[in-house]
Order: C-alpha cells, then structure tokens, then sequence
C-alpha cells in the first residue's frame, strides 16, 4: 500500500491478531507508525476451512500489497453458479471485474491467509506479543494507558480493538455496546477434496439447508451449509458431525451430493450458530476504536466478513494521515464504514431470515447479486 505518513500519532497497540488487526498493523505500519500487536492465542493459530475471497475482498488485499501471495496459494474463479439443490442449474451471478487485472472471486484455506498476513507482519518488523490481552484501558492527554493480562502496562497514541466477537476492548470501554445476537442458523463447513469438473464457486438453493461449495487450492474446496439452529447443552462429536451433514445432503445433486458421497471421518468438519451485529455510534472512545468483527460482525453469506475488517483496517490508516485531528481521523473513519458495513450485514440476515422462511431461491440469488454489485463501490 502507498500514501502519506501519518503524523498525527506515533504509537498504536492493536488488540487481535486476526485479518482485521493484522491488516490495521500493517497498514499502520507502512504508514509510520510504530505498532505493537497482541493477541490472546499463544500460538498465533486459526482454526477453520477455506474462505471465499470475493473480488472487492481481492481488492483490499490488493491494497495490502498481499494479491499475488493470494492467487499463487489459493484458487481464483471467474463467476459463482447457482443450481437448484437437485443440481440443476439456475443462473451464473454477475460478478464483475472492478479494476483491471483484479480476479473476480476466488477462495483460500484460512490458516493459508493467515501464514501470508504473518509473512508480512514480520518483514514490517511489528512487534508481537502472544497469549496477551488487555485487563485496563484508560484515555489520557493525548493517548491511552494500557494494562495487560501479564500485569505489565505501556502508553499508545491509538488502542485498536479488533479482537473478534467477543472483544475484550469492547466489553473494557464501549459499555453502550453488547453481544452480537443470534440469528437463529448454524453454518456447517467441511474441507475435502475437490469435485471431478468443478471450475469456480457453487451455490444450491431452494431447500430448507442451502449450500455452497468453494475452490480453496487447485486440489481442495470447502463446503458449507446452513441450517435452522437448535440449541444444546453439548457440542456434537466428530462422529455425530459426520452422519448429520451427510444425512443433510441426502436430498442434494450435482457437486454437492458428490461431497455427499465422497466426503471420510478424515475430512475436517465443523458447526457453528450464526450471529451478527452493527455496534451503535460511536465506534471510538478517546483514543480507543473498533474495528472488523468487534464493532461489526457479519453471518457468512455475502463471504464479506474478511474483506470488511480489512477494509475497516485500511481506511483507518488512511484518514488517520489525511489529519492531524485523531478525533476527527476516527470520526471520519466511523462515517466512511458504517453504512458499508451496515449494508453488508442487514443483506446478510434478510438472506439468512428468507433461508430459514423456505423462500424464493430466485429472491435469495436477487438479494445476493444486489448486494455484491453494492459491494464493488469504491469503499
């Protein structure tokens, strides 16, 4: 990425280290600012299966210098097509190209992204600290006083949370703030190997549990699908998973009911309920502020999640340099992603509520399509 120093803070600690604070460190980073990044798991790990990379997702990789890491190791497509769950096919979504030489979609194993953001975290030189997090934060003349979870503390110009769902930051400085709310589906995903013929990402509506299929690597693709989400008191065993997803797929065709057929208990496989939220204004507090999943949590069916903390990471970066008010940085930064991202959520929970309501498939696939020409606005 290129553009102008910042100058208005010289120091920033950022909370997560996810896409959306890997991202902010890094865009920081190239920017001047000397960033400190911590993160709870003492492993740095990412647990999960592929991710689809939709092309305005590309073009903040893109931004982030990370595209041509993401094309070697990944797997670039040219549209998504949609097919009744029997297999029989509907439509091709229009997905154009955005900017010249940019792919259109595409998709990659997560802990794979996550090895290249690290990559380039480390050739910045951004100190990491690992199984860390914050117990304490308090806004003071021009900065933030930090406690950590060690009992050591230090003093930043700028504190970002971007430490998931259930961010710590959050709970420590936005009390007008809550919990993200269940939308009332699970999302089912399972890795496998890549279906005899399949070219570029699938889509099986019109029944009550849709499903979608991405290429991930030249040999591997990950599943997902979702269902009506039933409460329980213990999480399902790898046996348990394996007989209900494919029980699941028992009435679907085409490459889904290959999956069906061919998936193994080796294949890995997981559940989770889906839940989402738009944080109220004001998304900072002095000089602490929120970013990608802490302050706007989004369900899996646009694939934007990803692609919005990065967004959110890069225009934080950029209206921090465009001033040397950091209150006015943060409140332009508040104003330039919250309708974007409160567009990309909303679509996703009427998608997911018309899911669970057996709607139109053909609606299902206007509001998709609708929503990702909406997405390829410059953010």
């Amino acid at each position: 990425m290129t553009g102008e120093n910042i100058s208005s803070i010289a120091t920033a600690l950022v909370v997560g280290g996810g896409i959306g604070g890997m991202a902010t460190a890094i865009s920081l980073a190239e920017r001047g600012v000397a960033v400190d990044l911590i993160d709870i798991d003492p492993d740095w790990r990412v647990y999960g299966a592929g991710i689809t990379i939709t092309g305005p997702t590309l073009r903040a990789y893109r931004r982030l210098g990370l595209l041509d890491a993401i094309k070697a190791e990944g797997a670039i497509t040219s549209k998504t097509r949609l097919f009744r769950y029997d297999g029989t096919h509907m439509l091709d979504l229009d997905e154009p190209v955005i900017e010249e030489g940019l792919p259109a979609t595409g998709g990659i194993m997560r802990p794979v992204l996550h090895r290249i953001m690290q990559a380039r975290v480390r050739e910045l030189a951004i100190p990491v600290r690992l199984g860390l997090t914050v117990t304490a934060l308090e806004n003071a003349a021009n900065g933030v006083d930090v406690r950590f979870s060690d009992d050591s503390s230090g003093r930043y110009d700028l504190v970002v949370g971007a430490d998931s769902v259930f961010s710590v930051v959050r709970d420590l400085a936005f009390p007008h703030m809550g919990p993200a709310q269940p939308t009332g589906q699970g999302c089912w995903r399972i890795s496998i190997r890549k279906p005899p013929g399949l070219e570029m990402g699938e889509f099986f509506l019109g029944h009550p549990n849709p499903c979608g299929i991405t290429a991930c690597a030249p040999d591997t693709v990950y599943m997902w699908m979702l269902t009506p989400h039933v409460e329980r008191e213990s999480f399902m065993s790898d046996e348990e998973l394996f007989v209900t997803l494919k029980h699941l797929l028992s009435d679907f065709g085409g490459n889904a009911g290959w999956i069906r057929d061919n998936m193994t208990r080796e294949d890995w496989i997981n559940y989770r309920p889906l839940a989402a939220v738009l944080q109220p204004k004001d998304w900072f507090n002095g000089r602490i502020v929120l970013l990608g999943d802490a302050a706007h949590a989004t369900t899996p069916h646009l694939a934007s999640g990803a692609g919005m903390a990065v967004e959110s990471g890069i225009v934080l970066a950029e209206e921090l340099a465009r001033t040397h008010d950091v209150a006015d940085a943060l409140n332009a930064y508040q104003e330039r992603r919250y309708d974007r991202c409160r567009d990309v959520i909303e679509t996703s929970v009427a998608v997911g509520r018309l899911q669970l309501e057996h709607g139109d498939p053909t609606v299902h696939a206007h509001l998709l399509q609708g929503a990702l020409h909406r997405l390829n606005d410059p953010f």
